[in-house]
């Protein structure tokens, strides 16, 4: 991977940026996604931001090793702090939990203005940032679900507008992706059936243990879980 040739993760990101965008990624690693957007003519220019000092001396190497100093600033700082409100109008953050990303969100709210897209890339929890999403009028435009070297990892793209839009049955939908949910490709199948194995095989071993309160209560929050995706996948 280099800044010619992404992973299919990335270069899935990177498919959704507009044209002529200013660009913040956000946990840049070695600025790959930026250095790759530019030379591809996606952005115009981009910060690079990592709060790690390990990344952010990659990220530097790497922009300076690509002579792309001058169109891409790497600078060091938690989550959304290091931009200015305005200063760009797309925003990436990719290979993190759900949970990170909406924190990163909700930290940073206030840089959020003049913003036009974000494109998110949660390694586990997408619901959490779909949830987050909605409760700050971010609508969910797009969903694309891939694999790659066995892992599956899903990309949401939002504008701001009515977070509420592209939802019909709200508690599947936050869960599977209401896009994704309607297009049920391999890869969407493959992970639920997947998951729906993993909650079984934890309920039959909640059967074989003492009844204790937290025991039941987990088991019955699984098994609301199991009938909501079975219902959804049929």
């Amino acid at each position: 991977m280099n800044e010619f040739r992404l992973s299919k993760r990335l270069e899935t990101v990177a498919s959704f940026i507009p044209k002529g965008a200013t660009l913040a990624d956000i946990g840049s690693d070695h600025a790959y996604l930026p250095c790759y957007a530019y030379l591809h003519g996606y952005i115009t220019k981009a910060v690079a931001g990592e709060v790690a000092d390990g990344p952010l001396r990659s990220a530097k190497l790497q922009v300076e090793r690509t002579g792309l100093q001058d169109v891409i600033s790497v600078r060091k700082g938690d989550g959304l702090e290091v931009i200015q409100p305005g200063e760009v109008d797309c925003i990436t953050i990719a290979g993190m939990g759900g949970t990170l990303i909406a924190n990163i969100l909700e930290a940073g709210k206030d840089k959020l203005s003049g913003v036009k897209r974000l494109i998110l890339q949660p390694n586990v929890g997408a619901h959490i940032v779909r949830k987050w999403l909605i409760d700050h009028q971010w609508e969910l435009m797009a969903e694309c679900i891939l694999e790659e070297e066995g892992k599956i990892y899903e990309v949401l793209v939002a504008e701001k507008g009515d977070g509420k839009r592209p939802y019909r049955n709200m508690e599947a939908e936050l869960l599977l992706g209401p896009f994704l949910l309607k297009e049920k490709n391999d890869v969407f199948l493959k992970k639920w059936n997947n998951e729906l194995a993993h909650w079984k095989r934890i309920v039959r071993q909640l059967d074989e243990k003492a009844e204790t309160e937290s025991a039941i209560s987990k088991k019955q929050e699984l098994e609301k879980k199991i009938k909501l995706v079975e219902e959804a996948l049929r």
